[in-house]
């Protein structure tokens, strides 16, 4: 007889895997058919598609048209991306950014959602790459919290840290500390960022493993 631990375990290892792909596939599934309804797609239909070349079977079908409109869609925001980015390298692309920031932060309300998202943006797209080695940092006697190293050093040798807050590591301090006060790990940075951004529950090494526990953890 198959015991409550054993169905258990095996419910959430079935969890573990299937979970985060099918949110995945929602979310793909969910942004295609935004682009696929976008309003400056539906001047692409059946007979655009016909008058390209493309055989009456395939320009005739309705998941045709719709793939040609995606398609189209990320070609478009992927031009529109790399155009931006690129006058975003040019002094006229300052400007015309700090005049946006500027603009946008004189509505309330909506400055709150336009400041947010770009820093989450600027944190997402960024990556780890801007944030150095975690290192230990004792806030206060007997308590370390993890911090980042940024690569910046003040004019007295001081390191410049990010302290980020969890979950949200969008938040936190800055703190110019010196290298003498605190302790470099070996650490990843993916992992301690598993770490913040879980409120300390979660480690890309153990992550299955603790939710099958907790899972089977009899009462």
């Amino acid at each position: 007889m198959v015991s409550s631990s054993s169905w258990k375990r095996d419910f959430a290892s079935g969890l573990i895997v299937l979970l985060p792909f099918l949110v995945t596939t929602y979310v793909i599934l969910y942004l295609y058919n935004i682009l696929a309804s976008a309003a400056v797609i539906p001047a692409i239909d059946s007979k655009l598609l016909l008058s390209l070349g493309l055989g009456p079977g395939i320009a005739n079908d309705a998941r045709a048209v719709e793939l040609a409109r995606v398609m189209t869609a990320l070609v478009i925001f992927i031009l529109i991306v790399f155009s931006t980015g690129y006058l975003m390298r040019t002094a006229v692309g300052d400007i015309l950014e700090a005049a946006l920031d500027d603009m946008m932060n004189q509505v309330p309300g909506l400055r709150v959602v336009y400041n947010a998202s770009k820093m989450a943006i600027e944190t997402a797209v960024g990556g780890t790459e801007e944030l150095q080695k975690p290192v230990k940092l004792e806030v206060w006697e007997g308590m370390r919290m993890t911090a980042f190293k940024t690569g910046k050093t003040t004019d007295d040798g001081r390191e410049v840290l990010f302290l980020p807050t969890a979950p949200n590591i969008t938040t936190g301090f800055v703190m110019e500390v010196d290298p003498a006060d605190f302790e470099p790990t070996d650490e990843r940075v993916e992992d301690a960022l598993t770490r913040i951004l879980s409120a300390g529950f979660g480690d890309t090494n153990d992550q299955e493993e603790t939710a099958i526990a907790m899972l089977t953890e009899d009462d």
